[in-house]
């Protein structure tokens, strides 16, 4: 009776690895890269401190996915250095109130170039045009305003890291 039942159990057990994998989990940095440093943005806009916010980021994300050592200078002892340029910024109202003609929601765009080389000067990863979007809502009451627009630029940064760290790491 068992015996019947030991070829499929073999191929139940056998059939565990499927070959998916977890986003990610993929590097496509060479081998050679153990060190990666990201100095901060350049900021080309008048926003004061996004360049900050978007490297920050950059960093937290790289250090809780990755085991690369990273830093937040340039330096000799670097693999491979990930540079970044916020070309622009806009922030436009998307929608109004009918009755007030007030802005209802915002869309904040951030603009920006990335390129991770290594020592040598190669280009490992390259994105000239990063576009990401975030909108968020205006408060009517003036007595409970609260400023959106920082909040905003926070989850877009975050939003931005997540997808620049997956691209390298997946090579995309």
């Amino acid at each position: 009776m068992k015996a019947r039942y030991a070829p499929w159990l073999a191929l139940l057990l056998a059939s565990g690895g499927c070959g998916y994998h977890a986003a990610g989990h993929t590097v496509q940095l060479p081998d050679h890269v153990k060190t990666i440093a990201v100095p901060t943005f350049v900021n080309e806009t008048s926003n004061y401190g996004i360049e900050q916010l978007l490297t920050s980021s950059v960093l937290r994300e790289f250090t809780t996915r990755t085991h690369y050592r990273m830093l937040n200078h340039t330096g000799e002892d670097a693999d491979a250095t990930l540079r970044g340029t916020v070309a622009s910024t806009s922030s436009s109202p998307l929608t109004y109130n009918s009755s007030t003609g007030q802005a209802v929601t915002v869309l904040v765009v951030v603009s920006m170039r990335v390129s991770l080389t290594d020592r040598n000067g190669k280009v490992l990863y390259q994105n000239p045009l990063y576009v990401f979007r975030e909108q968020y809502e205006v408060s009517q009451d003036l007595a409970s305003f609260f400023e959106e627009d920082s909040p905003a630029f926070r989850r877009l940064s975050q939003d931005f890291a997540r997808t620049l760290v997956s691209n390298i790491l997946e090579g995309f």
